[in-house]
């Protein structure tokens, strides 16, 4: 009787372990196509990084969804080009190897095209364009960039605000530079004085610093402006007919409306 239950027993783990493989085996469009209400639509999986209000962001008083600029305009876009969208959070650092490895179908998270970028994934056409601000405590004397000499600038890892710290550290005298995963955790750096100044852009600065009192922000003279594109894996043709829906979304007004939604300070 015993050896009979132990048979039965090893049975079932069995079969267990063999769904856990099989589930573990699917590309990220086919989970997330399991979810897919319309079985008739094809899911096209967006990748971002949830932590850029008011791009791509979680607002935890309402509910667990990523919301933003970027999330209603990919919507709208795949929605043009027949797909539906799922939205999968990740590490800004993280998005463009997963397009290149086709994790994800494309990205949009704020991202601005830039050469070695562009040599392993394709953009979009621009949708946006953004300026590089620089958060400090209030009682930070900003004027100019060698103000910061001798000072700690942070940026999120990855990022071409990273970029844009590296070229003032290449500029200024002591300016070091550190990077961290999200931008919460460089707002909370400053706030603790273990960073002097992050750099980040515009409407996104503003929004951090409207949350937080004892911040302010300033504009970094000499920086060229920064366009906005998705990314899609190299050679594909979905990169067309992005393009063509995105512009006709600017033609109907519809992306001056979504832009009057979400760029304004909260």
């Amino acid at each position: 009787m015993k050896k009979k239950w132990l048979f039965a027993a090893a049975a079932v783990l069995s079969l267990s372990l063999a769904g856990c493989g099989s589930n573990s085996t699917k590309t990220a469009t086919d989970k997330n196509t399991d979810q897919n209400t319309d079985q008739n639509k094809k899911v096209l999986v967006m990748g971002t990084s949830a932590d850029f209000a008011p791009f791509e962001y979680i607002d935890p008083t309402k509910s667990n969804e990523i919301i933003g600029f970027d999330v209603d305009l990919a919507k709208a876009v795949t929605q043009k080009m027949g797909y539906q969208l799922k939205v999968q959070d990740m590490e800004f650092n993280s998005l463009i190897p997963a397009v290149q490895a086709n994790k994800i179908d494309f990205s949009m998270a704020g991202i601005t095209p830039n050469k070695k970028r562009a040599e392993v994934v394709d953009f979009t056409d621009s949708y946006y364009d953004t300026h590089d601000y620089l958060i400090t405590k209030k009682d930070f004397n900003f004027k100019k960039l060698d103000d910061l000499k001798g000072k700690k600038i942070g940026a999120q890892v990855s990022s071409i605000e990273e970029d844009t710290a590296k070229a003032i550290s290449g500029k200024v005298s002591g300016v070091s530079v550190e990077t961290r995963d999200r931008v919460p955790e460089l707002i909370q750096e400053v706030k603790l004085g273990r960073l002097d100044a992050i750099v980040l852009e515009d409407i996104v600065a503003e929004n951090y610093v409207k949350q937080n009192k004892d911040l302010k922000y300033s504009k970094i003279e000499g920086v060229e402006n920064q366009k906005k594109a998705a990314a899609f894996p190299k050679g594909s043709k979905l990169v067309k007919e992005y393009n063509k829906a995105v512009k006709e979304l600017k033609d109907s007004g519809e992306i001056d409306k979504m832009k009057a939604k979400w760029f304004k300070v909260k």
